[in-house]
């Protein structure tokens, strides 16, 4: 404002006012008395400069009329101005261009963002800095202002969940290959609600209205026109605010509560984010616009982002650290993801790969980085990129030590430390230390074994044929693109490819609620699809095993969750001792009152809350940590109590209770599935998920021939395994499949892929380039497939 005023000549005769902004509470002379005892003494009338003090003795009636609304919440914009200050412009005088200055800031704060300068006899402006454009006003961006998770930048409607309660399409229109004409709109079926249905088919020629296509290749404009109507028929929309309107009917409500669901915001469009905050734009781009890119195409806007010099000098540190963090999960094969996606729709790789990059993104050096099973969740072509980031931590001068199981990890490896030679009480040695040259020609070692070939997990001496299947049809849910997948009962399917291309979408998504549906008739709703068709009375129930903790308890352990502690109380419990005491099996559970510790109730140690510091876990002083009253360890079997019995691993357990079959029976699952090791009593917080994966499977075994045939689907299950467990675990899937079940993998490890009787392998790329069904066949067929990833591993792997 100031270089404005000084672009006139000297001696030109300036004005400085602004409106005067009237309280709703208050009256004009009330104001204007405020005004004159602030200071203020004059203002301008129909452009004439007057005293306030004389304006006010012969104020007319009419100004109180003459008030109108403005767009300035909570006050009234009256006709009159109020003078600022009136000077002469002198550029050299430096007295007066501060005092020119602090007019201006004056005007700017009694004006609420508004001022006004008048050239006398040459020229009026107005000036504001109010955040408003076309009467409306917009609130000054901030940090929150932009996140779902802040009250201020969450959408109003949803909260900043993305979805709210209303008329869910998926059940508008429950089977999407049928065309309108074909009944495919639920809610207009019967005698009376067909009226809206006939309107539609009579009329829809009159705007090339394609009654005949299936819904789900409608266009989004013709889906749009199918909900909103036109002036030929009434959409559902209109259908649905007109059943809203009758819900005093109980057939009404009724009909209301049959399409109701979880539907994306109308407001947000999914995005989560306030609407105003989506104005905000940059380069044409807004927030969700930019969340809504795969990150492999968000990196060359930022890359190419034009900004003038001021803009540059104030992003360049934040563009630097954006560049920085993309480029990570870039490297690290997240490419494909988007920013916006759902954390609870992320693969277990997928997010300890994400916490990764949260640390890469720092760029320390001299630290020390641990990763444990880094390659979690990684198809091969991925491992390699991600061994190239670790690669990058230690030329910047960092340690990297990495707790692996990963073939490729270890040929990268400077200093390789492998411990064995066995699991658990059999384990504990450093069995070999140097670098990948020396290891492989080292003969203690079990790894050696597997890398040189001595040992290896052979190809099935036969394949199952398939004889009785499943099909999925329509898939199209996040990057799928409208496949059509047969999965096979009663054999070991494995679904491949690399990160992002479906997996987990095809079966956890879309398969597996799909099942839960059809067989139970409740779970949660599936992904977009059209229908499960197939020999589905061949399968009673679907288990999903998933690596989820065996329990919330801290007491929750294996051999309670493979029901093998049963056994063991009551074994204790027809001890002569503990009969002469009256002792039920009860008093041998550390998880009721009777025989556990009361002072720690049964957990063997106490929680000392330290407020501000973290929590302490002392020994229990009563039960020295053995979890049982006194007297319930008094009574022993084979000189062991029973909290000894429950220290005991799977293996020692074995031979103790050689003569007991019913308790052998059902632990020797745990010790078939590799985790011999494990204490029977060690609590389940201890264990690795893929050691919960495989306690979940070994109670299955316990259960011995299947009454009722079933369907497994497992995630990533050689999470956390050697070779050697890995041809266990393959062993356990075999005995379920001869039990007379059927079991779906989804895996990328090698070695389970060419051990599978059916694979269906999705690609070729991740994120929106992948989705495709690029083969479905026996593992030795996938290597016609050029386009595929895992054939160029899996061809590698048969060669070797």
């Amino acid at each position: 404002v100031l270089n404005y005023i000084n672009a006139f000549p000297n001696n030109d005769k300036v004005l400085v006012a602004v409106p005067i902004l009237l309280p709703s509470e208050r009256t004009l002379s009330a104001h204007l008395t405020i005004l004159l005892q602030n200071g203020f003494s004059r203002m301008v009338v129909n452009n004439e400069v007057l005293r306030i003090e004389d304006y006010l003795n012969e104020l007319p009636s009419e100004a109180k009329k003459n008030n109108k609304k403005g767009a300035t919440s909570g006050r009234t914009i009256t006709p009159y101005l109020l003078l600022i200050d009136r000077f002469s412009i002198n550029k050299t005088d430096e007295e007066n261009n501060h005092r020119i200055a602090d007019s201006i800031k004056t005007a700017f704060e009694e004006g609420d963002g508004a001022c006004i300068v008048e050239v006398v006899g040459k020229e009026k402006r107005e000036f504001s800095h109010r955040f408003e454009l076309d009467g409306i006003a917009f609130e000054e961006p901030n940090p929150h202002f932009f996140s779902f998770n802040s009250p201020y930048g969450a959408c109003k409607t949803c909260e900043g969940f993305g979805q709210v309660l209303g008329i869910d399409p998926d059940l508008v229109f429950p089977n999407k290959t049928l065309s309108v004409f074909e009944d495919a709109i639920a809610p207009w079926k019967g005698e009376k609600m067909s009226e809206y249905k006939n309107t539609l088919v009579k009329n829809g020629i009159k705007f090339n209205f394609p009654i005949h296509r299936p819904i789900n290749e409608l266009t989004k404009k013709e889906l749009e026109l199918l909900w909103n109507g036109n002036q030929y028929f009434h959409g559902l929309s209109e259908f649905f605010k007109m059943v809203e309107s009758q819900t005093h009917k109980i057939q009404y409500r009724v009909m209301l509560s049959r399409y109701r669901g979880r539907t994306t915001c109308p407001d947000c469009k999914g995005s989560r984010i306030r609407k105003d905050a989506q104005y905000v734009k940059i380069n044409d781009a807004n927030l969700p616009e930019l969340l809504d890119l795969p990150i492999k195409n968000l990196i060359p806007f930022f890359e190419t982002l034009k900004l003038d010099k001021t803009e540059q000098q104030i992003a360049k540190t934040i563009l630097i650290e954006i560049k920085n963090r993309l480029q990570f999960m870039n490297q690290v094969g997240l490419g494909y993801l988007h920013l916006n996606r759902p954390s609870s729709t992320l693969s277990g790789g997928e997010t300890q790969r994400i916490q990764l990059t949260r640390s890469l993104g720092s760029n320390l050096t001299s630290s020390l980085y641990i990763l444990d099973e880094p390659s979690v969740g990684l198809h091969p072509r991925d491992t390699k990129q991600l061994i190239n980031v670790l690669l990058r931590l230690r030329d910047l001068g960092n340690t990297v030590i990495v707790v692996e199981h990963e073939e490729e990890m270890m040929r990268a490896a400077d200093h390789i430390v492998d411990m064995g030679p066995f699991a658990g009480t059999l384990g504990g040695e450093v069995v070999f230390e140097g670098d990948y040259k020396k290891l492989s020609s080292d003969k203690k070692s079990l790894t050696t074994r597997y890398l040189n070939g001595e040992l290896k997990i052979e190809l099935p001496a036969h394949r199952r044929k398939p004889l009785r299947w499943l099909e999925l049809k329509g898939c199209r849910q996040n990057n799928l693109k409208n496949i059509n997948v047969r999965i096979p009962l009663n054999t070991l399917t494995v679904v491949s490819g690399v990160s992002g291309s479906g997996k987990t979408t095809l079966i956890k998504q879309i398969f597996y609620p799909a099942l839960q549906q059809l067989l139970n008739g409740a779970g949660d709703k599936p992904g977009n699809f059209d229908q499960l068709v197939g020999d589905t009375s061949a399968i009673k129930f679907v288990e999903m095993v998933d690596q989820n903790p065996l329990g919330k308890s801290s007491r929750s352990n294996p051999v309670t969750y493979i029901k093998a502690y049963d056994e063991i109380r009551e074994l204790f419990a027809n001890q002569p001792g503990a009969k002469s005491k009256g002792m039920q099996p009860r008093h041998f559970s550390f998880n009721v009152e009777g025989g556990r510790c009361e002072t720690c109730k049964g957990d063997g140690e106490v929680l000392i809350e330290m407020q501000f510091l973290a929590d302490i876990h002392l020994t229990c002083e009563d039960c020295g940590g053995k979890r049982f009253k006194q007297e319930v360890l008094d009574v022993q079997y084979k000189n062991k109590n029973i909290s000894d019995v429950l220290n005991l691993t799977v293996d020692e357990a074995m031979l103790f209770f050689a003569d007991n079959k019913s308790i052998t029976e059902r632990i020797r699952p745990m010790q078939q599935v590799g985790l011999g090791y494990v204490a029977l009593g060690q609590s389940s917080s201890t264990l690795s998920g893929g050691e919960a994966q495989r306690v979940k499977l070994a109670s299955f075994l316990g259960k011995g021939q299947a009454n009722e045939p079933g369907l497994f689907i497992f995630d990533e299950p050689t999470t956390g395994l050697h070779f050697h467990d890995i041809q266990k675990l393959l062993t356990a899937f075999d005995a379920l499949i001869n039990a007379g079940h059927s079991i779906v993998v989804v895996e990328h490890n090698i070695d389970v892929i060419k051990y599978a009787d059916w694979l269906i392998d999705l690609g070729p790329e991740g994120g929106d380039e992948g989705g495709y069904l690029l083969h479905s066949q026996t593992p030795e067929l996938l290597l016609a497939v050029k386009e595929s990833y895992t054939a160029k591993f899996l061809k590698e792997k048969l060669s070797r």
